[in-house]
C-alpha cells in the first residue's frame, strides 16, 4: 500500500500551539500511573494462572484472555498517548500508525469477546450444571479463546487499509504529522457503528439477561445440584468400603459451594459493570460527534474519555485481588510477600491409620470439570459441622486400634 492512495488536500492552518504545561503534566502522570499499574497487574494475572496448577480453570482461562487484551490496549493505546501529550504530534511513522491502530482495535474487541465468553460460561455452569460438565471444560475454553482471537484478528485487518498518516501545515512553515484515517468521516461511521453494536451493545445486552438469570438461581432459588449423581457417588463409595459422610456434613459442603459460586459471580459481574461504565464516555462522545459539525473535541474531555478506557483495562487485577481469595493468595505467593503454602489445602482426615476422605484434585486432568474458583478455603470458619457420622458396617473390618 502506498501513501499516494491517501487522497486528501493539504491545508494550511494558523499558528501551531503546544499543549499547556498543566495538560502535559496531568496527562503524562495519570496515563503513566494507570498504564503502569495495569501492565504489572495483568502480567501477574497471566503468570499466576499459568504457573499455579489449581488456578487453571475455564473461567480463569477467559480471564487470562481478557488480561492479554487489556495489555494490548494499555501498550498500544496508553503508551502512545504519553508521547502525543509530550510532543503534540505523531512520532511513530507510517508503520507505527498501521500497527498501533490495528493492535488498539484488536485489544478492544478481544476484551469484549472474552467478557462475553466468561459470561456465557458462568450462565451454563450455574443454571445448567449437568450440561456444564461437558461444555465448561478446560480444553473447550482454550478452543473458544483461540476462536475469539482468530475472529478478532481477521476482523481488525481492515484497519491496515483504513489508517494512514496525515500532514498538517501551519503558519511559519511548521508541519505536524498525525495518525488518521484514509476515508472521510461519513464513510467511517458505518464501520464504527458496527463495532459499537457488535462489541459493546450486544455483549452488554447479553450480559444483562444472563446475569439476571444467574441472580435468580443464586439469590432467589436454591442452588441447583445433581442429587441423583451425589447419591450414586455415595453408594459407590460405600460399596468400595469407604466411610460415608452424613447428610448434615453434605449440607455444609453444599452451602460452602453456593457461597463460593456467589462470590465468583459477583466478581465477574463487577468486571462487566465497570466495562459498561468506563467505556460509556468514549462511546457516547463518538456517537454524539457523529451528528455534530464541527465535532466536540475539548482537550480535557478527550483526556477524561481516554483515561476511562485505560482504567477499564487496568482495574481488573485490582478487582480479582479484592474479591477473590485464591487470586489474592496467588498474587502474594508470586510476590513472595506471603507465607509459602501448598497449592492445594490439606485434606481433613480422622485420627485413624488411613485417610477418611479421598479428595480428587481439579488439576488431575485438563478436561476435568473445573468451573469454580473455590475462594472459600477449608478452614474452621466454613466447617461448622465437624462431627462426622459413619456407616458402622464398614468399621468392623477396616479400623484397628492399637493396644494401650
Amino acid at each position: 500500500m502506498e501513501n499516494s492512495t491517501f487522497n486528501q488536500v493539504n491545508q494550511t492552518f494558523g499558528n501551531w500551539t503546544e499543549h499547556s504545561i498543566e495538560y502535559k503534566v496531568v496527562s503524562i502522570l495519570l496515563v503513566t500511573l494507570i498504564c503502569g499499574v495495569g501492565i504489572v497487574g495483568n502480567v501477574m494475572v497471566i503468570l499466576v494462572v499459568l504457573t499455579t496448577k489449581h488456578m487453571r480453570t475455564p473461567t480463569n482461562c477467559y480471564l487470562v484472555s481478557l488480561a492479554v487484551a487489556d495489555l494490548m490496549v494499555l501498550t498500544a493505546a496508553g503508551l502512545p498517548n504519553i508521547t502525543d501529550s509530550l510532543y503534540g504530534y505523531w512520532v511513530y511513522g507510517y508503520a507505527g500508525c498501521l500497527g498501533i491502530t490495528y493492535f488498539q482495535y484488536l485489544g478492544i474487541n478481544a476484551s469484549s469477546c472474552s467478557i462475553t465468553a466468561f459470561t456465557i460460561e458462568r450462565y451454563i455452569a450455574i443454571c445448567h450444571p449437568i450440561k456444564a460438565q461437558f461444555l465448561c471444560t478446560l480444553s473447550r475454553a482454550k478452543k473458544i479463546i483461540v476462536l475469539v482471537w482468530t475472529f478478532t484478528s481477521f476482523y481488525c485487518v481492515m484497519w491496515f487499509y483504513l489508517s494512514d498518516i496525515e500532514h498538517k501545515f501551519y503558519a511559519g512553515n511548521f508541519t505536524t504529522v498525525s495518525c488518521a484515517y484514509k476515508v472521510s468521516r461519513n464513510l467511517y461511521l458505518p464501520i464504527y457503528f458496527t463495532d459499537f453494536a457488535v462489541f459493546y451493545v450486544l455483549p452488554l445486552m447479553l450480559a444483562t439477561i444472563l446475569y439476571g438469570l444467574i441472580a435468580r438461581i443464586l439469590f432467589l432459588n436454591p442452588l441447583p445440584s445433581d442429587h441423583k449423581e451425589n447419591k450414586k457417588k455415595l453408594k459407590k463409595d460405600s460399596s468400595q468400603g469407604n466411610m460415608v459422610i452424613s447428610s448434615k456434613n453434605s449440607n455444609c459442603t453444599s452451602s460452602t459451594t453456593a457461597a463460593s459460586r456467589r462470590q465468583v459471580t459477583k466478581m465477574l459481574a463487577v468486571v462487566v459493570i465497570l466495562f459498561a461504565l468506563l467505556w460509556m464516555p468514549y462511546r457516547t462522545l463518538v456517537v454524539v460527534n457523529s451528528f455534530l459539525d464541527p465535532a466536540y473535541l475539548d482537550l480535557w474531555f478527550l483526556l477524561f474519555c481516554r483515561l476511562c478506557v485505560y482504567l477499564n483495562s487496568a482495574i481488573n487485577p485490582v478487582i480479582y485481588n479484592a474479591m477473590s481469595q485464591k487470586f489474592r493468595a496467588a498474587f502474594k505467593k508470586l510476590c513472595n510477600c506471603g507465607p509459602q503454602r501448598s497449592e492445594k489445602p490439606a485434606a481433613y482426615s480422622m485420627a485413624l491409620t488411613y485417610s477418611v476422605i479421598k479428595e480428587t484434585s481439579n488439576g488431575e486432568s485438563p478436561d476435568h470439570y473445573t468451573t469454580e474458583l473455590d475462594d472459600l478455603t477449608a478452614t474452621d470458619e466454613f466447617l461448622p459441622c465437624k462431627r462426622l457420622s459413619f456407616d458402622d458396617s464398614h468399621l468392623s473390618s477396616k479400623v484397628t486400634f492399637s493396644k494401650a
